[in-house]
């Protein structure tokens, strides 16, 4: 299915929830956990159950489960091994371990094209954002420059909290490093032989490459004010 990185994670946090507790998660617990409002957690599920990927069992609460094509393309994706793409993986000081919620600092190390790619930086420097925003999962920043993400929600100036991996599940929004050095920041697909790097903006086209080297997947944005 076509869904957003973002439908991408209310659809497996709904699995987990309802594995884990027998029943769907509330909205607001959605909310809570990927640190983003109810309503538009709202939104989300509307498109995700207009897409086929949710239903609701008629006259139940907490009810919303995924379709049987969607949680067996789920569980597919789930039993897939994580891939190592591309080039290795430079070491990346001071972002190994998670930050902790509370009080968090992230260093924030440099900016990321949302748009052409822009060359590759890493000027350190050290962010509070636990009172702003969920950080249990993520290692670092990168302040975002372009408009190829504004569909999901991700806008010139913001800054996205990235967490340290270099594999990435299709949909998944990622830190790409191409053969040039040059940083990018899309939806990560594999296609054929070679990999998509897919910009959430209409007016834009993807692009096509061989190798990718993945340097983080985004688990959050903070919005520029």
């Amino acid at each position: 299915m076509n869904l957003t990185a973002r439908q991408h994670q209310i659809v497996k946090y709904i699995y987990r929830y309802r594995k884990r507790n027998g029943l769907a998660p509330t909205l607001a617990e959605i909310a809570a956990e990927l640190g983003i409002s109810k309503v538009t957690v709202h939104e989300h599920v509307s498109q995700l159950e207009k897409k086929g990927a949710l239903e609701k069992e008629p006259f139940l609460s907490r009810s919303t489960r995924l379709t049987r094509k969607m949680q067996r393309e789920l569980e597919r994706t789930l039993r897939e091994q994580s891939r190592y793409v591309g080039i290795d993986e430079p070491e990346l000081e001071d972002a190994d371990e998670p930050a902790e919620v509370s009080g968090a600092s992230l260093p924030l190390l440099g900016e990321i094209a949302a748009g052409r790619p822009l060359e590759a930086m890493e000027e350190k420097e050290l962010v509070e954002v636990g009172s702003l925003c969920r950080a249990n999962h993520a290692n670092y920043m990168l302040r975002v420059r372009g408009d190829s993400m504004i569909e999901d929600g991700i806008c010139d100036g913001d800054y996205v909290l990235v967490e340290r991996r270099n594999d990435a599940r299709d949909g998944e929004t990622v830190v790409a490093v191409l053969e040039n050095n040059e940083a990018t920041l899309k939806r990560f697909f594999r296609h054929k032989k070679k990999f998509k790097l897919e910009p959430a903006n209409a007016a834009l086209k993807p692009m096509l490459v061989d190798k990718v080297e993945v340097r983080g997947v985004v688990v959050g944005v903070v919005r520029a004010y």
